[in-house]
């Protein structure tokens, strides 16, 4: 055979080589594959009804064949539509209906076929873990990632001591009230009528301190009329309580030392009925409202709508707006009241009246009588009136959080039909207004019938968190060694809850370590169980562990939603549960510290577009240790949290969230147990992972830079 053969023959050879490798599929990289439903990945990120949509998929460099979008069982080829260092993008354009959009995906390699949905990488589809969009739903942008700030008013600061609730100046639950003289004194047992003092006038007076810690958004806790501290028994929900907002008009008597009769409370029913001081207050509300505004604060209004309180107009149980100029007779009162609808009574015979005991009260509580909404138009007109009023000039408040929304009404339908309507007449009044709830357990029947725009974050971020990082329960009544630390409990409940939320409702969802109705976060790192009424209150300050305590904001201040601070806790307040967590801020006694490490977390969350809107992956999760990425196109950040008594070292895949192979990244915070420190510091990116050493109960921030490699000598 001559020399022209044999290269011919080697020819075909190499040839034929080359076909096969080029017909290969690599080994599928999983860690690669990812889609969510943020902005990065559906476009735009809340479509309207009837207009298309554009979803991208991400994989690995030439690594997969083809990518399916299945939705009601079609599937959509998706087209590689461009490529980076370490991704390929694909991408299909839908046109939408007015009905969710419900998918998943199907990738191919060789002979792979596997599934992506909210789970990751799956052999099988999951109803329960697929992606939605849902067409013409949307949420305020300037909610999405914003740092809340939850003020208990009575318990904040006392700016004007001419409007404080004194001794003896009415009877709620058969005791008279009582002024605290002591700012600083711990909350009593039987709390609910006993005042500190704070008012609105005190939240102006601290604008400057909010403004200072880096705060976007004020949640205040009720601040209509009311007779009790926490004000979720509103007595007048028109005007705003001139006991936290204005006294100008200040005639009568106290009670008689021992009197709970409170017709004969005549400073109170001056107080809280004259036109002079409803007014006066509602303008000093405006007032708040427009100083926040002028500071780029928004404002958040508590809407107590399922029950209201047995002082209530309506009601009138206690009798004092009973022959008052202006208003009608209570329900309580005359069987004729224009408001007998608006309560549900057990014993309806009108010879029960006056004075019928046997309204329905919400859980048998007399104090909170349960509003009547299926058998009176006219009370379900006027909540509507309310929850439009009050986003409304003069006023403009920014939305409302919805006090036990899920209990509204006798059945689930009305309860859906209801929302709908206030949320409906919310938006018209104030496209831009928020409408969030309170709620337990899955919100999914109501964010994605577009009833709420989303919720206090309790199943995916508060439990999680608090179990993970204390192995405690939120109100400190039960510890559990087998979720301490447990990172794929925690990553499972993320992920498993956050699927009952649409992208534009996650990404707003109050997400809070403490709050009025649990214990502060500081106390459960003490890892106590029980309450103030079994170990006393200054239990709830021993042995805390301030490190956790910076793990977890770290953890707030970087993980999807808004964050919302609980007054006080930036400051080192403890507390157990209710009414414990209620304690007043310590003026001139803060923990400035702490203080210190809220702001810097506060900045770092707010100069990083991706922790306010970007996508979030899971990259480490380890018995005391998890690792997170934080992602769009243009920054990129990187989370890991120490909760363990040893030194850990780790090596962070940080290409998958888009960092490039080589490079540094650029430690924004390190917390430890000594402290905390902003102190940049490089990291060498090697072959697309980062090298970490964190000490015991600590937490680090870092940045994707894109300076120049550098030689590292030494690197934590």
């Amino acid at each position: 055979m001559d020399a022209k053969n044999i290269n011919l023959e080697q020819l075909n050879k190499v040839e034929s080589n080359q076909r096969y490798i080029a017909g290969m599929t690599p080994i599928l990289k999983k860690e690669a594959l990812f889609s969510d439903t943020s902005e990065n990945y559906v476009i735009p990120a809340e479509p309207s009804a009837y207009d298309p949509v554009t979803i991208k998929f991400r994989a690995g460099k030439n690594n997969i064949d083809r990518v399916f979008l299945v939705t009601e069982g079609q599937k959509h080829l998706m087209v590689k539509n461009y490529s980076d260092e370490n991704f390929d993008y694909y991408l299909t354009t839908l046109q939408l209906e007015n009905e969710r959009l419900i998918y998943y995906f199907e990738v191919i390699s060789g002979r792979i076929t596997c599934i992506y949905d909210i789970r990751g990488f799956a052999r099988e589809a999951d109803e329960a873990h697929r992606f939605t969009i849902i067409p013409g739903f949307r949420t305020p942008d300037w909610a999405k990632g914003a740092v809340m700030y939850q003020i208990l008013v009575d318990r904040f600061y006392n700016g004007d001591t001419s409007n404080d609730v004194l001794t003896g100046e009415y009877s709620y639950i058969n005791e008279q009230t009582r002024k605290v003289e002591d700012w600083n004194r711990y909350p009593a047992q039987m709390d609910v009528r006993e005042f500190y003092g704070g008012d609105l006038q005190g939240v102006l007076d601290k604008m400057d301190y909010l403004e200072d810690l880096g705060i976007e958004v004020i949640y205040f806790n009720p601040l209509f009329v009311s007779p009790s501290n926490h004000k979720y028994d509103i007595q007048d929900y028109d005007y705003i309580d001139p006991h936290i907002g204005k006294i100008v008009k200040d005639e009568g008597e106290l009670l008689p030392e021992g009197e709970v009769d409170n017709t004969k409370a005549s400073r109170y029913i001056t107080r809280v009925t004259d036109p002079v001081n409803l007014e006066a207050s509602n303008e000093l509300f405006a007032k708040v409202v427009k100083e926040a505004h002028k500071r780029g604060i928004r404002v958040i209004l508590d809407g107590v709508f399922n029950h209201c309180g047995s002082f209530n107009k309506w009601l009138d149980r206690e009798k004092i707006y009973n022959k008052q100029n202006g208003y009608k007779p209570g329900a309580f009162v005359d069987y004729e009241s224009p408001y007998h609808d608006f309560f549900q009574w057990h014993d309806g015979n009108q010879g029960r009246w006056p004075y019928n005991t046997t309204y329905d009260g919400w859980w048998g509580h007399d104090t909170l009588p349960k509003l009547n909404f299926e058998a009176s138009r006219k009370l379900q007109e006027y909540i509507l009136y309310i929850g439009k009023k009050w986003v409304s000039p003069p006023f403009n408040a920014d939305g409302w959080r919805l006090d036990v929304a899920a209990d509204l009404g006798h059945s689930p339908e009305f309860n859906h039909y209801f929302w709908q309507e206030f949320r409906r007449a919310v938006k018209q009044a104030n496209p831009d207004a928020i409408v969030l709830a309170e709620h337990y357990g899955s919100p999914k029947e109501w964010l994605f019938n577009r009833e709420w725009d989303t919720v206090m974050n309790y199943d995916a971020f508060m439990e999680p968190v608090s179990w993970f990082l204390t192995g405690m329960q939120k109100h400190s009544d039960d510890y559990r060694a087998d979720l301490l630390g447990n990172a794929a409990a925690f990553f499972a409940a993320m992920r498993m809850h956050g699927a009952d939320m649409p992208a534009p409702s996650l990404f707003t969802a109050m997400n809070e370590l403490s709050n009025h109705d649990h214990s502060r976060f500081l106390t459960r790192t003490n890892r106590k169980v029980g309450r103030a009424n079994s170990l006393g209150s200054e239990a709830a300050n021993e042995g805390i562990n301030k490190a956790v305590m910076r793990e977890a904001v770290v953890l707030q201040l970087t993980w999807p939603g808004a964050p919302t601070i609980y007054y006080g806790d930036e400051a080192g307040v403890c507390g157990f549960t209710d009414p414990d967590n209620r304690r007043s801020y310590p003026w001139g006694q803060e923990d400035q510290e702490l203080i210190k490490f809220h702001k810097e977390m506060i900045r770092i969350h707010k100069e990083n577009k991706c922790l306010k809107r970007g996508s979030m992956m899971e990259l480490i999760a380890e018995y005391n240790v998890i690792g997170y990425g934080r992602f769009q196109p243009e920054d990129q950040v990187v989370v890991l949290l120490n909760n363990g008594e040893e030194e850990i070292t780790r090596d962070i895949a940080v290409w998958r969230i888009g960092v490039p192979k080589e490079g540094v990244m650029q430690r924004l915070m390190l917390s430890t147990e000594q402290g905390f420190t902003t102190e940049k510091k490089e990291y060498p990116i090697i072959g697309g992972k980062v090298t970490i050493t964190l000490p015991k109960t600590s937490a680090i921030v870092l940045q994707y830079s894109k300076t120049k490699k550098k030689n590292f000598l030494h690197f934590m």
